[in-house]
């Protein structure tokens, strides 16, 4: 078993726009960004996150006949992670700024995206993501491997109710608590308040950039050889 894990770029296109998710243009860019990785829209599930309420925990696991929800229409899934245990099913999560990961456990064929803002982040998300796998699905946090997306640094996103710091920096420290070995985590170190390819919601409330658009992960799991 194999896992498939991209991140889009400005160059691919908005992956979502809020108040006007599902216009053809966006549908076209998630469609040509996903077959580069030989992923059809029909088989994969969008993350769908809001923020109202208080809990900012919500793990998902979605089935087959949920393939395509969030991607075509407003037939969406609220969570802030969504789980998977079939291979051929694609997660997706448009992001501008928080972190999106992706969770494989390569022992029992698990894969999890879970998106980590501001608020999942002071809910101790991180931490909570690798508990949530290892009592459901009897996952061993050590053998897990983690995938990361660009997102904001501290400099432009500072978490105050962490004396400042930055989004990645307490997330990693929070994997660390839930027993994730440093050695698997792969990082993508970019800062998407810097870099321009990819957007940024913080820089366009700025006035940095022009679009307020939404790259995005999607993480499947592969059994072809």
């Amino acid at each position: 078993m194999s896992i498939i894990f991209a991140v889009s770029t400005t160059a691919d296109g908005s992956m979502l726009t809020r108040g006007d998710e599902f216009n053809q243009a966006i549908i076209n860019n998630r469609i040509a960004f996903l077959s580069n990785y030989k992923i059809t829209v029909d088989q994969t599930t969008r993350v769908h996150v809001v923020y109202e309420g208080d809990n900012y925990r919500r793990y998902v696991e979605v089935s087959d006949d949920q393939k395509g929800n969030g991607m075509f229409d407003d037939n969406v899934i609220t969570a802030d992670a969504l789980i998977t245990h079939v291979p051929g099913h694609a997660l997706f999560l448009p992001l501008a700024d928080c972190i999106g990961i992706a969770v494989y456990d390569p022992n029992n064929h698990i894969l999890m995206v879970s998106h980590l803002g501001r608020h999942s982040i002071e809910q101790n998300g991180g931490q909570t993501s690798i508990k949530f796998l290892a009592d459901h699905y009897k996952c061993n946090p050590s053998d897990l491997r983690i995938f990361v997306s660009p997102a904001a640094g501290g400099s432009s996103y500072p978490l105050f109710s962490f004396g400042g710091r930055s989004l990645k920096n307490v997330l990693f420290e929070q994997l660390k608590s839930a027993g994730v070995r440093t050695s698997n985590i792969i990082d993508n170190t970019a800062d998407t308040a810097l870099d321009s390819n990819y957007f940024s919601h913080s820089q366009y409330l700025a006035g940095a950039r022009d679009s307020d658009g939404r790259f995005a992960i999607v993480a499947m799991m592969n059994d072809e050889v």
